[in-house]
């Protein structure tokens, strides 16, 4: 039973719906830049030849609503009717104990209107609807004509239950936290970057390149520690409060409410201090005994706290695979990246281009770059050969043979330019598979050096990371980043 009267929700509805009288979006969105990941959500907005639902995902804070508002004010643009377009957000108690087709019902009254043939209906936090997948599901077979596109925050409910229970009527979109090439596009930074080649092996391919490496360097740390949420890169108040701001937005509405609401976890404190534990060793490897020991906490339930956290694509969990990059039978140890690097710099400390962590967290940018491609194959290799040891950093699989396609290792240091005969992983794993090529990162080395009849390029690593979010936003759903290297 609903205790709030139908007008009073009516008055809610016409008030987060401002461009039914005056045909314009709140100013606080208009102002707002878009993200350059608008260009691949819109057209999945408009498209009705296929009759799907489509659920925007990701972390908090990576700008989902602002986007829904970007696309209403795109759609107004294209001289939609102002009355077809509905906006609810599903966080609000106000519509507590409705079903979707409730609110619906009552957006149909608000503005007059008897069908919603032709209709653009946003609902945004829609997790916070019990059984969410089951409504909207009802809602896209009983209205074919009409367009529904969802988000939400709680990662993990919308993950499992968009794709078990919405089979063949939604389409997922994933928005990863700030990519670089984004954080250089809001900041205005574009004229650091020009269209250019660089050779990889026998082969040269289109590669953006910068006029001042040093420069880009200073925008690639700030980036490391304040780049990964849209709303921090513009407003250095928040920057010098990072701690709180993440502390509101990430730990206490995720780790605190969100997941202990959908799985019934009981020691929320327990959990936020495994999150901060994972926070301080991204990019390390880790085994569940190792985990037990350093963390106190029993190994099944670390299990299921890295199921939710990675559901919640708060973390990336990455496989080892050997020198021929076979996976292991038996997973014994493994690497946990935080998906947005900027989350250790705010629980910690901001770091410097010369602290230890320096390594680490540029391998955590290298694989938030990634982020978008949910379905990348991306794992790292580790071997151990009578007394020979081994480590490659990033290893692409081939999804369909589980060929490894790539590797790459990425550093922070200019030491293996100037001695390539260092990286004796590297080449031992490309003679291995029989690739005649392989990419290393440094800080600001350019060039390609032949080890063993392997051509290594060197490329600094912001360069390398602005390619990958240039490469994705190109790629779209259509490519599997074979081609990258």
């Amino acid at each position: 039973m609903n205790l709030i009267p139908s007008y009073k929700i009516q008055e809610r509805l016409r008030y987060e719906n401002p461009w039914w009288v005056n045909k314009q979006i709140p100013e606080v969105f208009s102002s707002m830049a878009k993200r350059l990941y608008f260009d691949l959500f819109y057209p999945l907005v408009v498209e009705n030849k296929v009759r799907r639902a489509l659920v925007l995902m990701g972390p908090r804070r990576v700008g989902k609503t602002v986007m829904l508002f970007h696309s209403i004010q795109q759609l107004l643009s294209e001289k939609v009717n102002p009355k077809n377009i509905f906006f609810v957000g599903i966080d609000n108690p106000i519509y507590v104990n409705l079903s979707l087709e409730d609110i619906l019902n009552l957006c149909k009254q608000a503005v007059n209107q008897e069908s919603i043939k032709g209709c653009y209906v946003f609902f945004d936090e829609i997790q916070y609807l019990k059984d969410w997948e089951r409504h909207l599901k009802v809602l896209v077979d009983s209205f074919p004509e009409t367009k529904f596109i969802v988000s939400g925050s709680a990662a993990a409910a919308l993950k499992w239950f968009s794709t078990e229970s919405g089979a063949g009527r939604f389409t997922d979109f994933m928005l990863p936290p700030l990519t670089f090439k984004e954080y250089i596009h809001l900041k205005d930074r574009g004229h650091l970057m020009y269209p250019g080649n660089i050779n990889l092996g026998e082969n040269k391919i289109p590669f953006f390149l910068s006029h001042d490496v040093k420069a880009l360097n200073m925008e690639f740390l700030h980036y490391l520690n304040f780049g990964g949420f849209p709303e921090i890169v513009l407003n250095e108040r928040i920057q010098s409060d990072m701690g709180r701001y993440v502390k509101n937005d990430i730990v206490d509405k995720v780790l605190l409410r969100d997941l202990p609401s959908l799985y019934g976890i009981k020691d929320v404190q327990e959990l936020n201090r495994f999150f901060l534990y994972i926070a301080y060793n991204t990019g390390n490897e880790f085994s569940f005994e190792k985990m037990s020991n350093e963390s106190g906490i029993q190994k099944a339930t670390l299990k299921k706290y890295l199921e939710y956290l990675e559901a919640a694509f708060l973390i990336r969990v990455l496989n080892r695979v050997d020198a021929s990059a076979k996976r292991l039978q038996r997973i014994s140890s493994f690497k946990v990246y935080l998906t947005n690097p900027s989350l250790r710099s705010a629980l910690f400390s901001p770091i410097g281009e010369t602290d230890p962590e320096m390594g680490n967290m540029v391998e955590t940018i290298v694989l938030s770059q990634w982020m978008h491609l949910g379905y990348f194959d991306l794992t790292y290799a580790r071997w151990k050969e009578g007394r020979i040891e081994g480590e490659v950093d990033f290893v692409l699989l081939d999804g369909k043979n589980f060929k490894p396609q790539w590797g790459v290792e990425v550093k922070w240091s200019n030491r293996f330019y100037e001695n390539p005969h260092e990286l004796k992983s590297l080449i031992h794993f490309c003679k291995v598979n029989q690739f005649k090529r392989a990419l290393v990162t440094s800080i600001d080395r350019v060039g390609i050096k032949t080890v063993d009849e392997v051509a290594v390029s060197f490329i600094p690593a912001a360069l390398y990371c602005y390619n990958i979010g240039d490469m994705v936003l190109k790629m779209g759903n259509q490519n599997d980043g074979q081609e990258f290297l």
